[in-house]
């Protein structure tokens, strides 16, 4: 396993099964306000439904698909980032995250997505990356701008919760300008 230190006592690890009662506890802390920004069979209700949503991208990960990956901040698990999507044939993958409350302002989500898109696009010579959030998700489309990523478009109303259809942004970015920003 590997731990990547990020700052002030923050580190990158994989999120595995084994980590399901962690992250159910997690997901307490985190649920209400992730709720209405992230998928909804990703928040789940319990240790066993937080088991299920880790072996499901264990699975995915065995086929060289998503990934999820958790954020510990002095030893707890505060949030995390994935690849939501990833396809080593296409050259494309999507870039996601998730944090509770107290974990929010640190620069976490944009360090740590900083060091998926490295390897997406330096290991794995993936040629373009996405990040979909909701229009009206201020903090997550900053982190995509603070990323080097561009606002390619919009979906209408393809993002229902709580009954209510919303707005999707779609953002990129591609490996040459990935590059550029990095030198």
């Amino acid at each position: 396993m590997f731990s990547l230190p990020l700052r002030d006592n923050a580190h990158l690890r994989p999120l595995e099964v084994w980590h399901a009662e962690e992250f159910a506890a997690h997901l307490d802390r985190a649920r209400e306000h992730i709720r209405p920004w992230v998928g909804a069979g990703f928040v789940t209700d319990d240790v066993e439904g937080a088991r299920t949503t880790l072996s499901r991208y264990a699975e995915r990960q065995a086929a060289d698909g998503a990934r999820l990956y958790g954020l510990w901040l002095d030893g707890t698990l505060v949030g995390g980032v994935m690849f939501t999507d990833f396809s080593a044939a296409s050259g494309s993958c999507e870039v996601g995250c998730w944090l509770e409350p107290a974990a929010e302002g640190h620069g976490l989500v944009t360090q740590a997505c900083g060091a998926l898109l490295d390897w997406a696009f330096t290991s794995r010579g993936l040629h373009r990356a996405e990040w979909h959030c909701r229009s009206d998700n201020e903090r997550s489309a900053a982190v995509a701008e603070r990323l080097g990523m561009t606002l390619e478009g919009l979906r209408r109303e393809s993002w229902l919760y709580d009954g209510t259809r919303h707005d999707k942004q779609i953002w990129a970015v591609l490996a040459p300008e990935w590059r550029a920003r990095r030198q």
